[in-house]
């Protein structure tokens, strides 16, 4: 994430402010959400998995979706 100029503090924000616009229950070792989050206007994702034993939210990476990709509301994988 640092190497794509996101930072901890916007990281922190989307998790709590941002949208789940898919979820994985079945991922490994422990379930994993996506979120979508705007900082000043710039989409972010972060992909995050929930240890349910913990409470423990980990991080599994976060990046700007790709405008080529993405609807245009960055939240259907585009086909």
């Amino acid at each position: 994430m640092f190497r794509r100029n996101i930072a901890l503090e916007e990281v922190k924000f989307i998790l709590n402010a941002g949208e789940v616009i898919s979820e994985y229950p079945d991922d490994k070792p422990y379930p994993c959400f996506l979120i979508l989050g705007f900082i000043d206007h710039r989409p972010l994702h972060l992909l995050a998995a929930k240890d349910s034993e913990t409470g423990n939210c980990i991080m599994v990476t976060a990046y700007e979706p790709d405008k080529n990709l993405w609807s245009l509301d960055f939240k259907t994988k585009n086909r």
